[in-house]
């Protein structure tokens, strides 16, 4: 049987970034093809780290639209997208088959920490702004299928990390990805082999074993 192929979409920055998807390929708890990485920057981190691991690497510059994304995912043959730190809106793939790791909680008073201009470094800043203000106790990360709204589709995986007085916004961003890195691989492999699934429709069909997610917490 064929490894599932995944098409990793990772902006990075035009001197760094990319880390997450990195992890992806070196992780031995994913087995799957990442059959191409692709970034809104030409000659960025994502692309020195492509050429790095030998994966190919697709530069996507505007327009964002859906027909621009069906290309470039059917031009690879890939079956799943992963979104690893991508910031550009995303539509026109199916819904069933594309997922987003999101550097917060989306399930705290519903989707706070998610949608246009919450993205990268803003979302730890926000978070830090909420914590010092006494509204959470905690971060983490989310993972979720992709609809045609920002951060909103069915979450199945989140993961949560406690937030000590005095973090700097950069300190939560960097316990935040240490727990990214440790679990994406994992649930990615759980995705891409079936054992969550969603049919992309109505968000009562989401499957996850029994130990898996999401868990609503006040």
């Amino acid at each position: 049987m064929s490894r599932p192929r995944i098409i990793v979409f990772a902006s990075g920055s035009k001197d760094g970034g990319g880390s997450g998807f990195e992890n992806l390929v070196k992780s031995a708890d994913l087995d799957a093809a990442i059959v191409a990485v692709v970034s809104n920057h030409e000659h960025g981190g994502v692309r020195a780290r492509a050429e790095k691991l030998d994966v190919p690497f697709i530069y996507m510059p505007a327009p964002y639209d859906a027909a621009a994304y069906q290309k470039i995912v059917a031009g690879t043959g890939a079956e799943w997208v992963a979104l690893s730190g991508w910031l550009k809106f995303v539509h026109g793939l199916d819904p069933a088959k594309a997922f987003n790791i999101h550097p917060a909680l989306l399930s705290f008073q519903n989707g706070r920490f998610g949608g246009p201009g919450l993205y990268g470094h803003h979302v730890h800043e926000a978070v830090k702004e909420a914590f010092d203000a006494g509204d959470v106790s905690e971060s983490g990360f989310t993972m979720h299928f992709v609809t045609g709204e920002y951060d909103r589709g069915p979450i199945f995986f989140e993961y949560r990390v406690p937030l000590i007085a005095g973090m700097s916004a950069d300190d939560i961003a960097k316990t935040v990805n240490a727990e990214e890195h440790r679990w994406q691989p994992k649930i990615t492999n759980m995705v891409v082999h079936g054992d969550i699934l969603w049919d992309g429709k109505d968000p009562a069909s989401l499957h996850a074993p029994a130990g898996y997610g999401y868990f609503p917490k006040p």
